[in-house]
């Protein structure tokens, strides 16, 4: 996939989230100034290298104005590294934007709707279609989560290219955070 920008590489360690110490995942926080070169404090997807494994993926935000790697088994295994190891990183960010992967509700709810909602949802962007997808997933409760979709289904039909008031950063609801490495016991 092409990708844009300058490449960014760093050092960093490879860390289970202690909010689920037995995940199969692990995470990579980035550091602020690797960071600091990406073209948004929102998601961004990157192509690149794990200790010189290729690899695809989104870049999730911090809450604090970084981002973190979401690093899964089969990448870890075969970039050959453990929690606690120190890995090489190098991506850069990719010329276009995958497509999200669309939650059931979401997508039952899109395909129920009027022809002028679905004809917004064809035509926003990738990038818009991942925000509607994160604000409707970020809902903490399943009442909450059902009015938003919803509510995004009422929004596109009215012309809404966006969420209202959805801060992709995290840096002002706080209501987005990343993983916190897990610590030896």
């Amino acid at each position: 996939m092409p990708v844009t920008g300058s490449l960014i590489c760093f050092r960093a360690p490879l860390a289970r989230p202690a909010e689920s110490p037995k995940a199969a995942w692990t995470f990579v926080a980035l550091p602020r100034d690797a960071s600091a070169k990406l073209p948004s404090r929102a998601p961004v997807s990157v192509a690149g290298m794990l200790n010189g494994v290729a690899f695809r993926a989104t870049l999730q935000p911090d809450g604090q104005g970084s981002h973190w790697l979401k690093v899964g088994r089969k990448l870890r295994e075969q970039a050959g590294a453990a929690p606690g190891d120190a890995v090489a990183l190098e991506f850069a960010p990719v010329a276009e934007e995958p497509e999200p992967t669309v939650p059931s509700d979401l997508r039952k709810a899109l395909a129920s709707a009027a022809p002028k909602t679905r004809a917004a949802w064809t035509d926003i962007t990738p990038l818009a279609r991942r925000d509607w997808v994160q604000w409707v997933t970020s809902a903490k409760l399943a009442e909450t989560r059902a009015r938003r979709v919803a509510a995004a289904c009422d929004m596109l039909a009215k012309g809404k290219r966006r969420p209202c008031c959805f801060d992709r950063s995290g840096m002002y609801g706080k209501g987005l955070k990343g993983p916190t490495p897990k610590t030896s016991a």
